[in-house]
C-alpha cells in the first residue's frame, strides 16, 4: 500500500459540533445547527458566555481539508473499475466503499468486496475499511 504524500500537520480549529441554540432545553428543537434569527437573541448578538456561531474563521486549511489522519483523501469505490482511477493518485486518495450515501454495510456484497480488496492490493491502493463484511465471527 502506498504511503500518503508528505503534508503539513492537520489542524482542526474546532472539533466540537455547533449545536443549535436551546436544543439542550427542548426535545422538539434538534441539535442540527440553525442560525438564530430573533431580534433579542443573545447568541445572534454574540453576547459573552453564549454559544458561538459557525463562521469562516473556523475553516480548515485548504491543503489539509477532507484529509483523513493517514494523510489520504477518501474516494468512493463501488466496483473494481473505479480502482483504475486511483492508480495514478494512490498517494493522494484512498479507496473507501460507499454507494448511494450508505457506509460499507448495505451496498457492496461480500463477494464484490473481496474482489475489490484483492485488486486494490495488487494496485497498491489503500482501503480504509477492508474488514467490513469480509471477516467472519467464529
Amino acid at each position: 500500500m502506498a504511503a500518503a504524500r508528505k503534508h503539513i500537520p492537520i489542524v482542526k480549529k474546532r472539533t466540537k459540533r455547533f449545536n443549535r441554540h436551546q436544543s439542550d432545553r427542548y426535545k422538539t428543537v434538534k441539535a442540527a445547527w440553525r442560525k438564530p434569527k430573533g431580534i433579542d437573541n443573545r447568541v445572534r448578538r454574540r453576547f459573552k458566555g453564549q454559544a458561538v456561531m459557525p463562521s469562516i474563521g473556523f475553516g480548515s486549511n485548504k491543503k489539509t481539508r477532507h484529509m483523513m489522519p493517514s494523510g489520504h483523501k477518501a474516494f468512493l469505490v463501488q466496483n473494481t473499475s473505479d480502482l483504475d482511477l486511483l492508480l495514478m493518485h494512490n498517494k493522494t486518495y484512498a479507496a473507501e466503499y460507499e454507494s448511494s450515501g450508505i457506509r460499507i454495510g448495505h451496498a457492496v456484497s461480500s463477494r464484490k468486496r473481496i474482489e475489490i480488496i484483492a485488486k486494490a492490493k495488487t494496485l497498491g491502493v489503500k482501503v480504509t475499511n477492508p474488514k467490513g463484511r469480509v471477516t467472519t465471527d467464529a
